[in-house]
């Protein structure tokens, strides 16, 4: 995914070592409660809090820099005891279920039994602050007068130091303001930038210092009492009384979060199971969709990477082209607005090259890691094309694609000549610093690419599926330049694509393997390793229709697909481990490109085994949420899949595979031009009778569509249809 994930060991780590997450903790072991809106994202624990111990990911994060580190919520001096803990299907609100443990006076006898006072913790996010009410009812028989305790710390760590990376100097903790009813906490940086948070507290508390509150309640008999906490990233106004402010700001986060997924289509099935998986991938994307100037942008993942990806952004957009183009939009426009136009060696940056990742901590701003605007990726600059034509092919906007069109050759221009470094027609990459990324494909950890007898490959590397990308990037821009009218400049591209695609066939096809070798590397010598990656050579088209079965057989044979679904490196090869990041894990986003590749070559049916494999894994996941990766352990049977510790979740790619999986098995595409809605040779997924897909639109018209399976395939009927709209069905 980025930045090296796995423990780096060896003497051709250099300096990657500062970039990785020890798995130290098992964030599924912990399974943190998240939000997210925009900037800001938060880690919780089941209790609603954040322990800060050493490892832990919890706290408070704006900017790629943890503001709140300690937040512990105590009753009478002891911690609450959990009831239930549960995030809204739409993300929107995490709400726990707390209640006294039994309590006791000085001289050791009990003054409260347990369970006689409710507390409803009800948290949100929205515009760079957290909102928390604090709800409480007395269920004893008596008065009771309950002295309620908040601890809080603020660390101000950058999310490089919460993943582990040590730094010799740090800046200048500020010292606590204290108000009657605030505090605020503040560090200037290295970078003299000041940062501060501010905590907001109705009512006033009874007792407040730079790191605590405390309030005392008298409730009567079933009486009901309400604490409201506000707290503030870089407070920029003085905000309105906290129990105000939560109410408004509810108010207004509920109908922001109402625009932005209404623009999707819906998902209704006859499999309930699945129908919460899909409600929880749908609501994480949306949750991590971020508005910026140029438009929403899925940012990738919580909690590493919360921030704006060029690769992840720009596949994340191909999968849910279907269900929203306003996604694709926005990630072309805001990639374009950032595209490189200048020569930068340390940040890998060259014109017309598309961005890699952003990052806004303290240790981006002064250079400590090379990714303030970094642009190390060899895949975005292809992908970004091919995103471009999809996306006009989906929407016939020719406005929007029309506007891009000057990045669009400018990318062009980029793979044409800095991509390809020593002109064999190949796109290769190599970092031009010693502080970049040594692997610079999606698989990027610094052991992911390597020859049959395991030995790491040196650079300049050629990998396979950049090598698709650029097929489909020149297809791509050769169609859109076509619909530009510059015809020549289609010509141009088009013969690029078929001179491409024979060379591709001449040099990664391997005869022996049945598939395409991984990579080519700095001598030429090709990597005679079978992986995921050939899969993505069937997903742009660049595999000749004669070597479709034989790859598909490799991806979907016993030591590559391990029951839940397609290995990252299948059993057979050197460095197979099912617990490293790239080396035999099994990847949803992987899989649902190897899936969408399938269906192109008319292997339908291994799309819906893939399919079926993550649901089967989802059933076993909290809140049916589909992770970064997990382990690539066989399937066993009555067990469910083996997690993988530091795996990001949310992550967005991830969250739209089922929805790119879904797509792939009904044939599902559109064509703008005749206002048509089009499923070619659909099937359903062994889990699913019948499926209902509601506001899918094309032209000025959306139609609702239920796919029910019959005797002899699947039958497509027309529930709904709103404007000039058409269903067309090819068997």
């Amino acid at each position: 995914m980025d930045t090296a994930i796995p423990p780096a060991t060896g003497p051709d780590d250099g300096p990657l070592g500062q970039f990785v997450v020890p798995a130290t903790v098992s964030l599924h072991e912990q399974r943190p409660r998240i939000l997210k809106h925009g900037d800001t994202f938060a880690v919780f624990d089941h209790n609603g809090d954040a322990i800060g111990t050493p490892g832990s990911t919890d706290g408070l994060y704006h900017r790629d820099t943890r503001y709140l580190s300690h937040l512990l919520l105590s009753i009478d001096g002891l911690r609450p005891i959990l009831l239930s803990s549960t995030l809204r299907d739409d993300n929107a609100m995490l709400t726990c279920d707390l209640t006294n443990p039994d309590l006791h006076d000085q001289t050791g006898g009990l003054s409260l039994g347990h369970d006689l006072i409710h507390i409803r913790r009800s948290r949100f996010l929205w515009n760079g602050g957290c909102f928390e009410r604090l709800a409480i009812k007395n269920f004893d028989d008596q008065p009771r007068r309950i002295r309620f305790g908040l601890t809080f710390a603020a660390d101000f760590a950058d999310l490089f130091e919460v993943r582990g990376a040590t730094r010799q100097h740090r800046g200048e903790q500020q010292a606590p303001v204290v108000g009657s009813d605030s505090v605020t906490l503040g560090y200037t940086g290295l970078d003299e930038r000041l940062r501060q948070i501010s905590l907001c507290f109705f009512p006033a508390p009874t007792e407040l210092a730079g790191g605590h509150a405390m309030f005392e309640k008298t409730l009567a008999p079933g009486e009901r009492g309400s604490i409201f906490i506000v707290i503030q990233c870089d407070p920029t106004t003085s905000a309105l009384e906290p129990d105000r402010s939560f109410f408004i700001a509810r108010r207004d986060s509920a109908r922001a979060l109402r625009r932005s997924s209404s623009r999707a289509a819906a998902v209704a099935a006859s499999n309930e199971i699945f129908n919460e998986g899909i409600r929880r991938s749908i609501s994480d994307l949306y949750m991590l969709v971020t508005d910026t100037a140029e438009g929403p942008y899925p940012y990738a993942g919580i909690p590493w990477f919360s921030t704006v990806f060029g690769r992840d952004g720009l596949i994340t957009a191909l999968e849910t082209l279907w269900l929203d183009p306003a996604i694709a939009r926005g990630v072309l426009h805001h990639l374009a607005a950032n595209q490189a136009t200048t020569f930068d060696p340390a940040a890998d940056a060259e014109p017309g090259k598309i961005l890699h990742e952003v990052r806004y901590g303290e240790m981006a701003e002064l250079g400590e890691v090379p990714f303030r605007r970094y642009y190390g990726s060899i895949d975005s600059t292809p992908l970004f094309v091919m995103l471009a034509g999809a996306y006009l092919q989906r929407t016939g906007d020719f406005e929007t694609i029309q506007r891009i069109w000057p990045n669009i050759e400018a990318a062009l221009g980029w793979i044409d000549k800095e991509g390809d470094r020593d002109g064999d027609g190949f796109v290769e990459y190599g970092r031009r610093t010693s502080e970049g990324l040594v692997n610079q494909g999606w698989k990027d950890s610094h052991d992911s690419v390597f020859h049959i007898d395991g030995s790491l490959a040196k650079g300049p590397i050629a990998i396979v599926e950049v090598q698709a990308y650029v097929y489909g990037a020149w297809r791509a821009g050769a169609g859109i330049a076509r619909q530009l009218g510059h015809v020549r400049r289609a010509i141009d591209l088009e013969a690029k694509a078929e001179l491409l695609r024979k060379q591709f066939d001449e040099q990664f096809f391997d005869e022996e393997l049945g598939t395409y070798v991984l990579a080519l590397d700095g001598d030429k010598r090709p990597c005679r390793v079978r992986a995921s990656n050939a899969g993505h050579a069937l997903f742009t088209g660049i595999a000749l229709p004669e070597r479709a079965a034989s790859v598909a057989a490799a991806l979907m044979g016993g030591s590559s697909f391990c029951g839940w679904g397609i290995r990252t490196v299948p059993s057979t090869e050197a460095r197979y481990n099912p617990m490293s990041y790239h080396n035999g894990s099994v990847w949803p986003h992987d899989n649902a490109v190897i899936g969408a590749g399938l269906a192109r070559y008319g292997f339908r049916n291994h799309a819906a085994r893939i399919f079926e494999g993550l649901f089967d894994a989802s059933i076993y996941i909290d809140l049916r949420r589909q992770p970064e990766l997990f382990c690539g352990f066989a399937r066993q049977p009555g067990g469910g899949p083996t997690f993988y510790p530091v795996a990001c979740s949310p992550q967005a790619w991830a969250a739209a595979a089922p929805l790119s999986l879904l797509q792939s098995c009904l044939g599902l595409s559109f064509d703008p031009d005749k206002a048509e809605v089009i499923f070619e040779q659909p099937i359903l997924p062994a889990f699913l009778d019948q499926i209902t897909l509601f506001g899918l639109s094309v032209a000025r018209g959306t139609i609702d569509v239920r796919l029910t399976r019959g005797g002899s395939g699947v039958v497509v009927e027309t529930l709904a249809r709103r404007g000039t709209i058409r269903v067309v069905t090819m068997n």
